[in-house]
């Protein structure tokens, strides 16, 4: 891939014209990922090294993304801004990362200027943009969730808190950056979490481990990622505070080897029917997390875009060019598409943060050692001070992907590149992956 002039790939309707007439126009693809975390940065590395792309932009990224392709700067949230970069740039497909834009309706403004896009519409976003939204769908096509009362004030939330007792769980309805959840004994600290939200979803706690299975989705076809397991608290043992992930493994040697399968069957297509169903299909990336409960498979939440950390080791570990398959999928043809590939063995994503993450991380400190890493390592909270040197800008800071011939190698790549890298008070967690590598994980019957 190079960053010089390339024909422009027109963007036009390419519905139902097949996986060869498809391919042949995503061989020489510009592309414009927007977002500046490490999953953007995961993406676009992907997308780098896919022979089928020309050009490659990310907005506004990061220091990491600068160095496989071009940044350029954008309001992220600004639908008419992006829709005119893209445009300028000459992109046949636009990527959008976060769920923030597309709960905004960027997708949408990029749609109206004729230029696909990977990314739902604003309407089908608010299966992540409100989780009473989310609930509603999964009623209406008989997906299996939690039990779960909708609160609009303290003492409704109180009430919905009694009926289904300990370990409490209260899930803000709107978009939280992943932290917006928490699950607890204590139900004081349960209604304090419900005072500071406008809206919130209180729900039956379900036992079991978690798991997440990210699809590709056109609007009616999907097709499958593997799964994997993230850690959303901040320090071993998943204690502290909850987090936007702290690492996360593929694949995942515990689960029921019909696992895709049966969470396509009852969960993703139904959904995915619903949402077609109501006039707003869902073109993008469809998270879904779930909950292997002793009553079997359960939803516990939706996303709208990919999941970080689990984007990282996901697409590390993705042999199947990524460029034609988004491409497919913001064009409508998924459906010729064959099952995705990938490298043997596992990967695992350790993510580096600040000082004090996530009630107040300390930023703006020297990060030094990357260039002696040899494992991926995807940036996130980082930025380049008047020095010209790389300093920590956020709570997450990087994520470094180990792969190996099965977890406990790939835990011990990921985690001795990682100790080469220094910033002053960071943290990481010492077991992602380390439970189910040693074959601890179960599922309850």
């Amino acid at each position: 891939m190079t960053n010089g002039p390339s024909p422009r790939i027109a963007a036009r309707s390419v519905a139902s014209v097949g996986l060869a007439a498809v391919a042949e126009l995503a061989s020489d693809l510009a592309v414009l990922v927007v977002g500046n975390g490490a999953r953007e940065h995961a993406i676009a590395l992907a997308l780098s090294q896919d022979p089928a792309v020309s050009r490659l932009y990310v907005a506004p990224g990061n220091p990491g993304t600068a160095a496989i392709a071009e940044n350029r700067p954008v309001d992220a949230l600004d639908g008419a801004a992006v829709a005119a970069l893209a445009s300028e740039l000459g992109v046949g497909l636009v990527v959008v990362g976060p769920e923030a834009p597309l709960v905004a309706g960027v997708a949408d403004a990029v749609r109206k200027a004729g230029i696909p896009v990977f990314g739902p519409d604003a309407a089908a976003a608010r299966i992540e943009g409100s989780k009473a939204f989310a609930k509603e769908i999964m009623a209406s096509a008989g997906v299996p969730t939690a039990e779960a009362v909708v609160c609009t004030d303290l003492d409704q939330a109180r009430a919905a808190l009694d009926k289904f007792g300990a370990p409490y769980v209260v899930k803000d309805d709107g978009l939280a950056a992943g932290k917006g959840v928490i699950v607890t004994e204590d139900l004081p600290a349960a209604l304090d979490h419900a005072s500071r939200c406008d809206r919130v979803v209180v729900e039956e706690f379900l036992d079991g481990p978690e798991v997440s299975l990210f699809a590709f989705v056109d609007g009616r076809k999907v097709l499958p990622m593997q799964p994997a397991q993230d850690f959303k608290r901040a320090h071993d043992g998943d204690q502290g505070s909850n987090t936007g992930g702290m690492g996360a493994y593929t694949p995942l040697p515990w689960a029921p080897d019909d696992l895709v399968d049966e969470v396509v069957r009852t969960v993703i297509q139904p959904t995915v029917d619903e949402l077609a169903r109501r006039g707003s299909p869902f073109v993008g990336l469809l998270y879904t997390g779930l909950a292997l409960t002793s009553r079997g498979v359960r939803v516990v939440e939706f996303n709208a875009r990919f999941g970080d950390p689990e984007t990282q080791p996901l697409l590390v570990k993705l042999d199947t060019p990524l460029a034609g398959v988004l491409y497919a999928a913001a064009t409508g043809n998924l459906a010729d598409h064959p099952p995705l590939h990938w490298k043997p063995g596992a990967a695992v994503g350790v993510v580096l943060a600040s000082e004090g993450y996530p009630e107040k991380p300390i930023t703006g400190r020297p990060i030094t050692g990357l260039e002696r890493v040899g494992a991926p390592v995807l940036q996130a909270g980082t930025d380049v001070d008047d020095h010209g040197r790389l300093v920590s800008s956020g709570g997450r800071v990087l994520t470094v992907v180990g792969l190996g011939d099965d977890l406990h190698a790939a835990r011990h790549e990921a985690y001795r590149e990682l100790a080469k890298i220094s910033l002053d008070g960071s943290f990481y967690r010492t077991d992602i992956a380390l439970a189910a590598a040693d074959g601890r994980v179960e599922i309850r019957s």
